[in-house]
């Protein structure tokens, strides 16, 4: 059965008459004009490829993104080197304008065997984007892993910290793990991925209310996105004990649209280059809004939470512990599960206190978690410390710089500079760990 192709531009006659008389692998159903008549025909189910030999600069991660969804491969013919590269960042095969009638149909045969996950066509290069990883269907799963050090040659990990709603405590968290990695030697990029209230710049006293998020996500969907231009966007925040890097947020909630997956893939793809440890702080949402709306092709609010937590290394899930923010937590780990299987969490209980659980709260927390029964097991406590969380939003710091003697500091610094150092029975109230932590 051939492949039905549709094309776009001012394509030479011979080549789409050479492809239909091939009478074989393709067959062009449809001669566009413009690539918005394109995207129709395509998202209609005309199609399985597209050939773009005009306006491929108008190509973009996101309009791939929409064309891989429903099944369509695009090819774009051009003989500019700067734009093969940029189309290949974003997903897309390029061919150049001489190429013959044979060669390309068994480019768009490949490509389509690629997408369809036949094993038909060649797997993605060492080379290969993210955005092309995730057109074909081959979003990196997440590995479990407890290390968050970057092995000497290797690109960087990425720990997404998520948690229901409530405020539970999600961008304290990922702020002060971000600055223990860097107060370890790291290099370390905080990325604010949060599309209903993006607050690390606030929290960091940051006073620029420059997206930077939206900036690199507006670059990466023109496939213009490098490490270079990733660096001159990211703001340094110095500390004491060592400078990280911040994408801020979105400024308004209503700039969510900017924050789409297929270009939120190549930024954390390049994040990877550009330091050890990337720290993603999520928004709590976990709804695939395409079920809400007639249009699977049209931006999803939650794109950019699913997709930083499918990227992720390591998934903190981040809950309050108390009476309502534990069910809460318990809830949101089985749709964290459904939405993103490979996750994995590290279950973090946050603001401990024995004014909200009573005496010995560790205790009774894990009593509470076991008959509550969710699959994924404690993994930490970290103690409500108001005076020292006050003090640091206050000056917008760092707990490691306004309070570094506070329990919550020290029970941050363990759960990812130390691993090997909890003490299984308890770290929140331990003199001991707090010992350790010092040392």
């Amino acid at each position: 059965m051939s492949i039905p192709v549709v094309t776009v531009g001012d394509s030479r006659d011979d080549l789409v008459g050479g492809l239909e008389r091939l009478h074989g692998p393709v067959s062009v159903v449809r001669r566009c004009s413009e690539l918005a008549e394109l995207l129709a025909a395509c998202q209609s189910g005309l199609a399985r490829a597209a050939v773009v030999a005009a306006g491929s600069e108008e190509l973009t991660a996101s309009l791939v993104d929409r064309l891989s969804a429903v099944g369509v491969v695009v090819i774009a013919l051009t003989d500019n080197p700067e734009e093969t590269v940029r189309l290949r960042t974003i997903g897309v095969a390029a061919e150049a304008r001489a190429v013959d009638a044979a060669a390309l149909a068994a480019r768009i045969s490949a490509a389509v065997a690629q997408l369809s996950g036949t094993g038909a066509g060649p797997g993605p290069a060492a080379g290969d984007s993210a955005a092309s990883v995730a057109a074909a269907g081959q979003v990196p799963r997440s590995s479990g892993a407890q290390t968050v050090t970057a092995s000497p040659g290797a690109k960087g990990r990425i720990i997404a910290v998520w948690g229901p709603a409530g405020a539970p405590g999600r961008t304290l968290v990922a702020a002060n793990i971000a600055g223990e990695l860097a107060a370890e030697g790291h290099s370390v990029l905080l990325v604010d991925a949060d599309s209903y209230g993006a607050s690390v710049a606030a929290l960091l006293g940051l006073l620029d209310e420059a997206a930077g998020l939206a900036q690199a996500c507006r670059l990466a969907d023109q496939g213009l996105l490098d490490a270079e231009a990733l660096l001159r966007i990211a703001t340094t925040v110095p500390t004491k004990a060592g400078a990280l890097r911040v994408l801020t947020g979105i400024t308004r909630a209503d700039r969510w649209t900017e924050l789409r997956a297929a270009a939120l893939t190549l930024v954390l793809e390049r994040a990877r280059e550009i330091a050890d440890v990337t720290v993603v702080d999520t928004g709590f949402c976990l709804e695939a809004d395409d079920e809400l709306g007639f249009d699977s092709g049209a931006p999803h609010r939650n794109a950019a939470t699913l997709r930083s937590l499918e990227l992720a290394d390591t998934v903190f899930a981040v809950g309050a512990a108390d009476s309502i923010g534990v069910p809460r937590l318990v809830r949101g780990l089985a749709e964290l599960q459904a939405a993103v299987p490979q996750a994995a969490p590290q279950v973090v209980l946050n603001k401990v206190r024995t004014s909200a659980v009573g005496r010995s709260p560790e205790r009774q927390l894990r009593a509470a978690w076991e008959r509550y029964g969710p699959s994924a097991p404690l993994s930490a406590f970290l103690p409500s410390d108001p005076a020292a969380s006050d003090a640091a939003l206050l000056s917008g710091a760092l707990l490691l710089e306004s309070a570094p003697e506070s329990e919550l500091r020290h029970a941050i610094a363990i759960l990812v500079c130390a691993p090997a150092q909890r003490n299984k029975k308890s770290f929140v109230f331990s003199s001991t760990a707090r010992r350790r932590a010092k040392g």
